[in-house]
Formats: structure tokens, C-alpha cells, sequence
């Protein structure tokens, strides 16, 4: 009988979290750098963000031409430029960045009309302001924290809070890895990449609670293992199942990689970084912390698997 292809063989027993003094050293510094990346070298703040000039045009050929339109803007040295369909295939969103003088900017806009000459139908042309940019900025971040905040109470109600604290601090491990790489390469920083954020966050914390899940399930089913081996017992039994999520995930990631334009390149490559830090701060970080926080064997040893709440475990590897 077919039982299928093992990536990862059933009986693997790899130490990861006997790993935890070179790990944590190198967590550290997915930490720390970024903070200082951030703070000596800055983001590259989009148009959403930074204020600038949003023209909405439509051609009058059926399908607008792109790489046409955006070589003859680029060409003006405007800064930053955005060019993207938007709706139908002759209409076109153009986005300038914020121009030093009021006059700057009014300018930018006679220039692009002069360079893509009498063949455009102009349907909207928008100034946004540093207010609205600074309102951006704001609730972008405060998207973030109250996702943290809801994250830590339903992993503390979940589980306990022991797990809930390592939840948090492996998810700020890579929100901070990913903005560091924002700014290593000087990727555009706009509201997607906030979307590309709350979306790691969200992929990372299903990896998490899945080995939590199988942690709890051995702390009540090994009452004398020592710690360390059943938190390492623990990740090998869920690896079959991450790898094979991962890696699913990221070659679904890949096209938008190398095929979908400069438009949502950053978003993409910030989707695959975010993969990769989310199933190293699983293994490495989320479940090696259980170690300092102490997480109490007793508590799930004296409890049943439906008492305060909590349903019987459905993750398997």
C-alpha cells in the first residue's frame, strides 16, 4: 500500500534547541542590527508616507503600455515613480514623489502632461500632504501593536502565559528582522509593506501555536523527560509538517518575485524573507525561550486536555 513521500523521515531527532547558545546569539542580531540599521540608515518611505502628487490617467488605446509610460516619466528625474494599472487596462495610476517647493510639485505635473503628450485623458490628479502621511504613519502602527496585544491574549488564553510571552517576543524578533531588511536594501516603505507585515505576523503565529500545541500535548504525555529533549521531541514531530508548509509557500511566493513588476517586488521579497524568519524564530527562538520563562510541567499534568477552555489538541505533524 502507498503511504506517500517522507520529506523529513518520521524518526528524525534533530537537537535544535541544544543549539539555543548560538541561536540566541545570532536572534540577537536579527534584533539589534535592524534597530540600528533603522536609526543610522532610515527607510525608504513611499509616496503613502512621504506625500506626493497621485495622477489617474487613461489612454486612449485600448491597453495602456506600461513600460511606455513609465520610461517616459522616469526619464523626467522626478524622484520616485509609481506606475501601475488601476482598474480598467487603459487606465494607469501615477504616483511622484513629494517635490522639495510647492512650485516643484506643480511643476512635476506639466511635465509628465508635456512627456506623455495629447493621447491621455486626465481623471484625477491628487496632492497628498505630509497630515494625511503623518495619519498613515500612525494608524500603521498602531495596526501593528493591537495586533501584538490580541496575539499575546489569545496565546495566554490558549495556552499560559509562558507561551504568550515567547509568542511576542519571536514575533518582534521578525517585525524587526523585516524592517531591518526595508532598510538594508532601501526597499520602498509604503502601506503594503505593512500589509506584508501584519501577513508574516500572522503566518509566523500559526507555525508557533502548531509546535505549542505539540509541546502541551508532551508536557501532559512525558511527565519525566527532561525539558530540553521534549522541546526538541516536540519541533521534530511538527517538522514535516512546517518544511512542507514553508517551502509550499514560498515557491507560491516566488513568481510574484520575479514576475510581477516593480510594483509589488518589495511586498514579495518580504513575504519570502518573512517565511524564512518565521520558521527560524519557531524553532529557535518561540520554543528555546520556554527554558528561561519556565513553562510548569504541572499544569498540564494535572489538568485534562478540555479543562480552562482549551480543546484537545488537532495539530499533527
Amino acid at each position: 500500500m502507498f503511504t506517500g513521500i517522507h520529506f523529513i523521515p518520521p524518526d528524525t531527532k534533530i537537537g535544535f534547541v541544544r543549539l539555543r547558545t548560538i541561536t540566541w546569539v545570532i536572534s540577537a542580531l536579527l534584533t539589534i542590527v535592524p534597530l540600528l540599521l533603522v536609526w543610522k540608515v532610515g527607510l525608504n518611505f513611499g509616496i503613502d508616507f512621504q506625500g506626493g502628487t497621485l495622477i489617474e490617467i487613461q489612454t486612449k488605446e485600448s491597453v495602456a503600455d506600461l513600460g511606455d509610460i513609465r520610461t517616459k516619466v522616469h526619464v523626467l528625474d522626478l524622484g520616485e515613480v509609481q506606475v501601475q494599472e488601476f482598474g480598467a487596462p487603459n487606465a494607469v495610476l501615477i504616483r511622484i514623489a513629494a517635490q522639495p517647493t510647492e512650485k516643484e510639485q506643480q511643476d512635476s505635473i506639466s511635465k509628465v502632461k508635456q512627456v506623455l503628450g495629447d493621447q491621455i485623458d486626465y481623471r484625477r490628479i491628487e496632492v497628498v500632504g505630509p497630515t494625511v502621511s503623518s495619519e498613515l504613519i500612525a494608524g500603521g502602527t498602531v495596526a501593528v501593536v493591537i495586533a501584538m496585544i490580541g496575539i499575546l491574549l489569545y496565546i495566554w488564553f490558549r495556552f499560559e502565559w509562558q507561551f504568550a510571552v515567547a509568542a511576542i517576543a519571536s514575533l518582534v524578533h521578525d517585525v524587526t528582522g523585516t524592517i531591518g531588511l526595508y532598510s538594508l536594501l532601501q526597499l520602498e516603505f509604503n502601506l503594503s509593506s505593512i500589509a506584508a507585515i501584519l501577513t508574516i505576523i500572522g503566518y509566523s503565529l500559526n507555525d508557533k501555536v502548531v509546535i505549542f500545541d505539540r509541546i502541551r500535548e508532551n508536557l501532559r504525555k512525558y511527565k519525566r523527560m527532561p525539558l530540553v529533549e521534549l522541546l526538541d521531541v516536540s519541533i521534530n514531530e511538527t517538522l514535516a509538517r512546517a518544511v512542507l508548509t514553508h517551502v509550499t509557500t514560498f515557491l507560491a511566493m516566488l513568481p510574484f518575485l520575479f514576475f510581477g513588476g516593480e510594483t509589488i517586488f518589495g511586498f514579495a521579497l518580504a513575504m519570502c524573507w518573512g517565511i524564512v524568519i518565521g520558521a527560524y524564530s519557531s524553532i529557535f527562538v518561540a520554543s528555546p525561550l520556554q527554558l528561561i520563562l519556565g513553562v510548569r510541567r504541572e499544569a498540564w499534568s494535572a489538568a485534562p486536555a478540555s479543562a480552562k477552555g482549551r480543546g484537545p489538541a488537532t495539530a499533527r505533524a
